[in-house]
């Protein structure tokens, strides 16, 4: 799971709080552009058009299911869900993406409060690159004819660790070495050492076109094109970046840091975290991992990564007006294409016929149907209750053997005064105080963006944005009454900002004029996640990726997109979840080519190579 990249959502536990802050959304609903949607069952047609409240008129029903007008339908609207329908769009796919809320987004939403425009999650950005091929928001609003204006962030971290070491990543990748090395000369060449195989990876990951891994004519085009880059990962699959930082490196604080880094992508130590991944920290985005395997007619190639070289090369870059811009842009660009989004449409069940996904069921009883149903929800939500009562698949089952549900957040959505930030601040910040043992515990690290730094329009004159959020799991939050329940996050959120006061802003407490909390609970209520988690995290030391599932399922025409699939968390990290199953989705349903023979040998091979993990 990545921190930096991580949405925990910090509305208030209350219906009418979430409610007010959907509508000051200045996103328009229910205009002339999201049209008329039909769909034919056996003597059944259904028609229904958006309107400003966001209701759904019945015109007609009988009953009829064999002839389905849409190609893919798309539960949830967070951005690996958009870019799935938007791709999927562009290629003349008629796709309807369901929304239980008002606003696209999910955890990459917005909500504005007392003048304030608040990132519902993390307001470290990648992917808005100009250049590479590792751009993915750049290139999936490109798809839709649509841009966003960027503005580039000088330092994408500033670590505050213990012992006093205090580390920036600067944006330019000499600047960030250089004082790294100043930190730890006796250590310049393991530094120079275990960086640069992060470059080796991140550079033959960015010389590949990114599309689906799960499908064979896309992977032996790769290969026959980067032999070479394709090789070096597939060396790199299998390892994991503590074992290779301990090749090069000694320094026990050192390894720490690293650590450290690769714990705000994935909430999880570098021995815990595959060297592919930790190649990009700070992408925060598991790329391509690329295992090649090759015998008289497979070849397989896959992907994963993560960027700790990406935020030299393309940086942090944040959309001004806020990070929800994303989602609206998506939505907006979607409709462009011809497609629908339906808000208010809360999907309660996956319809199967034979064992096939024909169609959803919403809450009010409500029923479409497609020729393919993609799941935006987190694979826990989707086989646990979307698919209620049915058999878990044993694919499933082996996942859930390999990874566990990442921890959640509590989450600090703040206002303050300009004043109490040096002039000099950083946008992003990583607090571990006192003992490098706390960097996994439960509150025991912090991580803080102030997004104002960078678009001071998010806020009123004067005035500062803090998000501030650390691990939690949502076992501390449950058996609390409600009085019990906000009397503890007051006193857990009192205690954090207690601490960044202490460590980085003097008279930090008294200079709040707006705070909201939010917990593990509160992500699950609203965002429907499974115990509020933000992904998969490995239950021991992975072999690399191999555990990881793609985006197709055990049941036939259901595909997963998402955080709680490859090749994970963070808003570039779904993005290519998107891209993946939009070019597989699309080859199912006759827009892409496809070979079934070739089809049947990688999907076999994903299967047993998974259960090697």
């Amino acid at each position: 799971m990545n921190l930096c990249l991580h949405n925990p959502v910090t509305c208030a536990d209350r219906s009418s709080s979430l409610s007010s802050a959907l509508k000051t959304s200045n996103y328009k609903l229910g205009t002339s552009k999201f049209g008329f949607l039909k769909h034919r069952k056996k003597n059944h047609v259904v028609a229904v058009r958006s309107v400003s409240t966001s209701t759904v008129t019945t015109v007609k029903e009988e009953t009829k299911r064999e002839s389905q007008v849409y190609d893919a339908i798309v539960i949830g609207s967070g951005i690996g869900g958009l870019v799935a329908a938007t791709q999927l769009a562009v290629k003349e796919a008629k796709v309807l993406v369901l929304e239980k809320y008002l606003i696209p987004g999910g955890s990459s939403g917005y909500y504005e409060r007392d003048g304030y425009t608040f990132d519902v999650g993390s307001s470290v950005m990648f992917g808005f690159s100009d250049k590479g091929k590792l751009n993915l928001i750049t290139q999936a609003l490109k798809a839709v004819g649509r841009e966003m204006e960027v503005i580039p962030d000088p330092t994408t971290v500033h670590f505050h660790l213990p012992n006093d070491l205090s580390v920036q990543v600067h944006r330019e990748y000499d600047e960030f070495v250089n004082e790294l090395i100043s930190k730890f000369p006796h250590e310049k060449e393991g530094i120079l050492g275990f960086y640069g195989i992060c470059w080796k990876i991140f550079n033959s990951l960015n010389s590949l076109e990114l599309k689906s891994l799960e499908e064979p004519i896309y992977l032996f085009g790769q290969f026959f094109q980067k032999p070479l880059e394709c090789l070096t990962l597939a060396y790199y699959l299998p390892q994991n970046a503590g074992d290779i930082a301990r090749k090069y490196i000694k320094d026990p604080q050192l390894l720490s840091f690293i650590d450290a880094e690769c714990f705000i992508v994935s909430t999880v130590n570098a021995l815990q975290t595959p060297m592919i991944n930790a190649s990009m920290v700070g992408f925060l985005f598991w790329a391509f991992w690329c295992l090649l395997h090759v015998s008289l007619s497979v070849q397989f190639l896959s992907v994963q990564g993560q960027v700790l070289c990406d935020r030299h090369y393309g940086g942090i870059n944040y959309p001004v007006g806020g990070v929800g811009g994303i989602a609206r842009s998506l939505a907006g660009g979607l409709v462009d294409q011809g497609s629908e989004i339906l808000y208010k449409a809360n999907v309660k069940s996956i319809i199967l016929d034979d064992g096939k996904a024909v169609g959803v069921r919403l809450a009010d009883g409500r029923e479409f149907f497609a020729k393919t149903i993609i799941s935006n929800a987190t694979r826990w939500d989707t086989f646990g209750k979307l698919l209620k009562g049915e058999k878990l698949p044993k694919e499933e089952e082996n996942f859930q053997k390999v990874y566990v549900k990442a921890p959640s957040f509590l989450s600090i959505h703040m206002g303050v005064k300009a004043e109490v930030l040096p002039p000099d601040t950083d946008c992003h910040h990583f607090v571990l105080e006192d003992d490098w043992k706390n960097l996994e515990e439960p509150y025991g690290s912090i991580f803080l963006s102030i997004p104002t730094i960078l678009d001071p329009s998010l806020a009123p004159d004067g005035r500062h944005i803090l998000h501030i959020f650390t691990t939690s799991s949502i076992e501390d939050w449950e058996g609390l009454t409600p009085k019990e329940y906000e009397a503890k996050k007051e006193e857990v959120a009192a205690g954090i900002i207690q601490r960044l006061e202490k460590k980085l802003f003097p008279g930090l407490s008294s200079s709040i004029t707006f705070k909201e909390v939010g917990t593990p609970r509160t992500h699950r209520r609203y965002l429907a996640r499974d115990k509020g988690t933000y992904g998969p995290m490995p239950r021991g030391t992975p072999k690399g990726v191999l555990g990881m599932p793609f985006n197709t399922t055990a049941i036939d025409g259901l595909y997963c997109v998402g955080d709680s699939c490859f090749p994970g968390q963070g808003v570039i990290a779904v993005a290519f979840s998107g891209v993946m199953c939009a070019h597989r989705v699309a080859a199912d349903i006759g827009l892409e080519r496809k070979s079934k023979v070739l089809d049947a040998g990688l999907l076999g091979l994903l299967g047993w190579l998974r259960t090697l993990a």
